[in-house]
């Protein structure tokens, strides 16, 4: 039974923002145990409330603007979002903790661990900055360090 699901949150067509579904697709490629489930979630972060339904564990990865070097990465939780000044934030880090408390409401609480990536840019490009690219092999590790996973 899986009980832990890894969700990727992007847009592809905007360069650095598609780091949380580019991501997916590198995790794609690792020996993950049987109990994790791998979502590409795309733009649309309200689709995923069933994940927070089903799931104990919910690992969010997705570009974070909190105005650090490019590649930084950010581990938080939904409960720190409220801490980041508002226009920093991706629409999608919002409704992240949105979903969280949906789920809140029907009584389902799961340990959500949200990895951000600083992002380089932000505009129409399919093909993310080099930056990003780097990125993604660090934020693998800290999703497996946060898993247990060797």
């Amino acid at each position: 039974m899986k009980d832990t699901v890894i969700i990727g949150i992007g847009n592809i067509l905007l360069k650095d923002d598609g780091v949380g579904v580019h991501t997916i697709k590198q995790l794609e490629n690792e020996n993950l145990p049987s109990t994790i489930e791998l979502v590409d979630g795309g733009t649309s972060t309200l689709d995923i409330l069933g994940y927070f339904l089903d799931y104990k564990k919910v690992v969010v990865i997705d570009c974070l603007k909190a105005g650090y070097e490019p590649g930084t990465i950010y581990k938080i939780k939904p409960e720190d979002i409220t801490n980041y000044r508002k226009e920093n934030l991706s629409i999608h880090d919002v409704q992240i903790l949105d979903v969280v408390k949906m789920a809140n409401m029907i009584g389902k609480y799961p340990d959500v661990v949200i990895f951000g990536i600083e992002p380089e840019h932000i505009c129409f490009d399919l093909d993310m900055t080099d930056n990003m690219k780097n990125s993604i092999s660090e934020v693998i590790g800290h999703v497996k360090k946060e898993l247990n996973i060797n």
